[in-house]
Parts: C-alpha cells; structure tokens; sequence
C-alpha cells in the first residue's frame, strides 16, 4: 500500500491524531468506526502492541521489521509538522543535537582530573577520598534510571528531555563553583563567629562542606547525562543512530583533550581573573562550557511534544515504586540490549583501573629510578618527584585523549554502515534535514561483489551532495576506505582484544614513554567504547520507538529508562573494580618513597582479563543488518511477544 494512504490510515485510527480531538486530552479508548468504514481495514487490536490476543497473529514482515538493519515505509510516522521521521538530519543538525555532550565530558574530565587533588589540599585523607569517590558510581546506579522514568514519564510542554537537561546543568554549575570556593566560603562564615581561619574546626567544616558539594556535583552530573543520552536518541532517525553516536564520539573526544589540556597547563597564570587555583579556574571554564552548550542544544533542537504522547502511569513514584519499575524494565529489556548491558558490565571493570590509575602507574616507572639511586630520600623530595610523576602521567591521559579523538573520526569511515543511508531526494536541504528521504526496500547488504552502501557517520561529516549523481560518487568513493568484514560488533570486539593485549604488556613495560605510547594505544579502544554500545542500544530503541508509534501502543523500551539501566551496568561494576584494587593495594603495595612497586600494574592486569570477558561476550550480540541477523530473529522475536503478552494478560 501506498505510503501516504497508509499514514492518512494511522491517523485516523491512532486516539491522539484523531483530527477532532483537543491536542491534550487523552482518551481512554479508542476511536470505533463503523462497519463501512472498518471494512478492508486491519483489526483495531491490532493496532495495540500490548494486545495479547493478536500480537501473535502479527505480519511476519511487521515482527522481522524492528529487528531489521532498515525500518521500510510500514514504520513511516507523520510527526505534528507533517514531516517523515525517518528524513535523515543533516550534519549540522547532528552536530548540535550531540554538542552538549562536550561540556558535560569537560565537566567530567575537571572532576576526575583535578578533583583528587584539590580535596587533599583541604586536608582530606586519602582513605575518605576514596570512600567520597564511591559516590560518583553509586550515584549512577540510582539517579540515571530515576531520572530516565521521570523524564519518560514527561509531559512538559517543553520536552522530555529538556527540563532535566537544564535542571542538572544548573545544579552542576552551582556545585562546581561552591566546591571550588569552598574554603573561603567556610571561613568568611564561620569568621563572622569570631571563629580562626586556620583552626582545625575551620578545616573540618571546610571538609564537610565540600564532601557535600562534592555529592551534588555527582548527581547533577548524572541527571544532565541521563537527560542528554536521551535527547540524542530521540531526535535522531532509526538509520541515523550510529551517525549520531559517532558524533557523540568525536564532540566527547574533543571536551576530553580541553579538559585534560587545561588541567596541564598553569591556568591561574593565564587567566588569573578567574580565580588564583587552578581547580578554580577550572570551574569557571567547566561552567561555561557546559551552559553554553546545553543552551545551545536545546535552543536549535526541537523535541516532539510529548503530550501527544499516551498518558503517563497514575502511580506515585515513591522509594518502593521507583525499585519495582527498574526491575520490571529491566525483565522488559530485548535480548539484544540485555547482551549489551553484559558487556558493559566486564567492559567497565577493565576500564575503571586504567582510567583512574594510569597516571599513577605512569608516575611510579617515573620515580623508580629516582628512587632508587637515592634510597633515603626525605619527604620534602619524595612530594617534589611525585609532582613531576604527576605530569608526566598528565601528558599521558592528553596523548590518549588525542588519540581517542583522532580514532572517533576516522573509524566511521572503515566500520561497514548498519544501516543504509536513504538516497537523496530533489527537496532543498535545511539545518533540521538533509536532501535525502526515507524509502522503502533500502535493505542493508553486506559485501559481496557491491558497492557497499554509505553509512550515515561519514555523510554526517560532509554537506549534502546536490544532486544524485553527485551522492552516488560520493558514496562509492568513501566506500573505497570500508573494511568489507569490519562492521561495528567487530570492531567492538577487536578493541576489547587490543584492550586485554595491551594491559597483558605491562609486564615488560619499564619506561614512562613506552606507557606513554600504551596509553595512545588505547585510546583506540576507548573510541569504540564510547561509540558502540550507546549506537547499538540507541537503534533498538528508536525501532521499537518506530513500531510502537505505527501500531498506536506503548513502547516499553523508552530511552530513559533503557539509557539508565544501561549506565547501571557501566556503574556497578565500578565499585566492584574498587573494592578488588583495593585488595590488590592492600596485599602488594611499597611505600610512597620505594622504587618497584607493582601493585597498579596488577590492577591493570586485573582489569585485562576482564576485556577478555567482554570480548566474548560481545560475540553473542546479534549482527544488525548482516547475514547473521537471519540466526536467532525468530527466538527472539518470539521472546517479545510472548513476554509482552503475557504482562498484558
């Protein structure tokens, strides 16, 4: 059937596009028609994907639909303008749409790079350092799915996602600047009590405050991600999810070279009218770069109105309410995004040891020989050649940020595309879309004798062809630089083994500049890491979204919830990394002025072995759009319809 017959069809029968119907009332059931109009037409149950009578009797081509590497025109969807969802976006669309994740990676790389030692120059142990950076992955577990149900459950004028976005911005730039003033903010209090400056009160006080800020600063961080992650997801067509993540990639690749660059050089030097610390100057700069950005997203992008959306639950989102949801979600998952959750799971206990101890392994080949030509070194020189170490363990995270960088670039163009990219159209491009529409029958192909498709992330980074012709040489010369058997499962499983190689090289390694170049090395893994697994789960949720809006039902797997479950796996696993380094310290740690200590090398083999996990578990993922799609679609698209039947029931 004809394209747009079909769409005039869906609206009217879905409730809230009936054309008579107030744009914010949500009936309770659905619009009947009578028999001459419902002749020849589809049963109105089936148009309700919690149905558990006729799911079962569904098309055979509307059940492989969601898990195919394209949706074809079944999944077309008149949004309130008019216009095709699936129209693709053009580059500078993406661009935007994906910029604030840059700030929010600034603000990150200032906390993790320089947050430590600020809170040591408050006097703060580094037993309760370590205890206050739990909160930062405990706060992952619980404010990421909150916030996800919350915003999916939005229906603000404004948007889902928006409100929380500017919500947690706001909140992080108070915590950041209170955090960075927190002495002075404790002394000139406390000092109208009469109380002394430099007494061991003021200090204590002074701790406090800032393991409070330092709470804040956490769960705003996790509410502007949680709300950002989404944003992406759902202002971005199904065949454009990978593109969008790989724009996410290079922007985030970008904010952690500034950031780790700026905690390089001597700030207070610079810009001393920012403050006279570095971590203050820091904070000034993180504020205004992730309020510039959030502003900037979410001024050009436009959400679609949620109040067009079926009504929220009734319930009340108490403590009790709030855990029963994440466990319903997480039984609701598709298998597929549940095999990415497990990966995720012994991804980050490999990367939580490199990110957090490279730099003191770096440090420690750095003094071992210092340490060792001098053996009875006082304390006042043992600070001085850690402070060096420090450095040169600082120069390493901006080689592997740069590398990263360079690797979110250039991989999109070697990874075989998952989705084909529509063919372009003669409408006029905009900012909101490029001059390509959605068509039917564009099914993905693998390599074999044909020129491989264009994927959406290397269009992304050039303007729109003009005309046809122009997009048919563009596409078979970018094709040229395509690794035929390199798709994106792959190349996620390569960096795992490259991952595990190079934490198995610490063995041999003895010198600050070989770390340094395996730290460079690494930043290619890290690059996938950043990319896959967030485009995988990005497009099973935009198909699900897809269908959910064709057949008038509820999709289940809701970006919110979906991206906060995800950062659950990508969280937890941190803390179980911390307590095992911390038994790893406790049994093979040397003193602070002793040459070959070893325990951070142990971490990071540790952290190794896990990579090799991952890796086999990333080869249970199913194939998108590739010959390996075929095995296994039909168990699991049976598992979709008996569990949601049996919910219904």
């Amino acid at each position: 059937m004809d394209s747009r017959l079909r769409n005039q069809r869906l609206s009217r029968e879905l409730p809230y596009h009936h054309p008579q119907q107030p744009e914010e009332q949500y009936p309770d059931t659905p619009v009947r028609f009578s028999k001459a109009e419902s002749r020849g037409r589809p049963s109105l149950e089936f148009l309700n994907e919690a149905s558990p009578l006729l799911l079962p009797q569904r098309k055979k081509d509307d059940e492989s639909s969601i898990h195919s590497g394209t949706l074809t025109d079944e999944l077309d969807y008149l949004d309130e303008d008019g216009q095709e969802q699936a129209k693709s976006k053009s580059h500078w669309y993406l661009f935007v749409l994906t910029l604030s994740i840059g700030g929010l990676q600034i603000a990150w790389a200032t906390e993790i790079s320089n947050g430590s030692p600020y809170l040591l120059s408050l006097g703060m142990s580094k037993a309760l350092l370590a205890i206050v950076w739990i909160v930062g992955p405990l706060s992952g577990v619980i404010v990421q799915p909150y916030i996800g149900i919350r915003s999916d459950n939005c229906r603000n004028r404004f948007g889902k996602r928006k409100p929380f976005m500017i919500g947690g911005a706001t909140a992080t730039l108070i915590s950041f600047i209170a955090l960075a003033w927190t002495r002075e903010i404790v002394r000139g209090v406390l000092g109208l009590f009469g109380a002394d400056p430099e007494s061991h009160f003021v200090k204590v006080a002074s701790i406090c405050l800032a393991i409070g800020w330092v709470c804040l600063l956490d769960v705003s961080i996790n509410t502007v991600q949680a709300g950002i992650r989404a944003f992406i997801v759902d202002n971005a067509p199904t065949h454009q999810q990978e593109d969008a993540n790989a724009w996410a990639g290079v922007i985030l690749g970008v904010g952690s070279v500034l950031g780790y660059l700026s905690g390089y050089v001597n700030l207070p030097k610079i810009m001393p009218f920012f403050g006279n610390t570095q971590f203050k100057v820091l904070s000034v700069i993180t504020c205004l770069a992730l309020g510039s950005t959030v502003l900037i997203s979410c001024l050009f992008i436009t959400e679609r109105d949620p109040r067009r959306d079926s009504p929220p639950p009734t319930e009340k989102m108490d403590m009790i309410a709030f855990f029963k949801q994440i466990y319903r979600s997480a039984r609701r998952l598709s298998p597929q995004i549940r095999k990415v959750c497990e990966v995720q799971f012994f991804n980050w206990i490999g990367w939580f040891p490199f990110l957090f101890y490279i730099t003191t392994y770096i440090g420690q080949l750095h003094v071992n020989p210092i340490f060792s030509a001098n053996p009875d070194m006082p304390p006042e020189e043992v600070d001085k050649a850690w402070e060096s170490a420090t450095r040169v363990g600082s120069f390493a995270l901006l080689i592997f940020a740069i590398t990263s960088f360079s690797s979110n670039m250039l991989l999109p163009f070697l990874v075989v595309p998952t989705y084909r990219a529509p063919p372009p159209s003669k409408s006029t491009s905009s900012f909101h879309s490029s001059p390509c529409t959605h068509r039917s029958g564009n099914q993905p192909t693998t390599p074999s004798g044909t020129p491989l498709p264009m994927s959406a992330s290397m269009t992304s980074f050039f303007p729109p062809p003009p005309d046809e012709a122009s997009h048919s040489r563009l596409t078979r010369l970018l094709s040229l630089a395509q690794i035929p058997w390199l798709t994106l499962r792959r190349a996620w499983i390569l960096s795992h083994l490259l991952f595990a190689l190079c934490m198995s090289l610490t063995f041999f390694i003895t010198t600050p500049f070989a770390a340094t170049i395996l730290a460079g090395v690494v930043g290619v893994s890290w690059a996938l890491s950043l990319w896959a697994p967030f485009a995988l789960i990005s497009a099973e949720i935009s198909k699900r979204d897809a269908l959910a809006r064709k057949t008038g039902g509820v999709n289940d797997d809701q970006a919110g919830v979906v991206l906060g479950l995800h950062n659950v796996a990508i969280s937890a696993p941190q803390i179980l990394a911390t307590l095992v380094s911390s038994a790893i310290f406790r049994i093979a740690q040397k003193g602070r002025g002793e040459p070959g200590d070893e325990s951070v090398g142990w971490v990071m083999r540790f952290g190794g072995l896990a990579a090799l996990v991952a890796a086999y578990m990333t080869t249970r993922l199913r194939e998108e759009g590739v010959g390996g799609d075929a095995e296994g679609k039909g168990k699991e698209n049976g598992d979709v319809v008996e569990r949601r039947g049996s919910e219904s029931v």
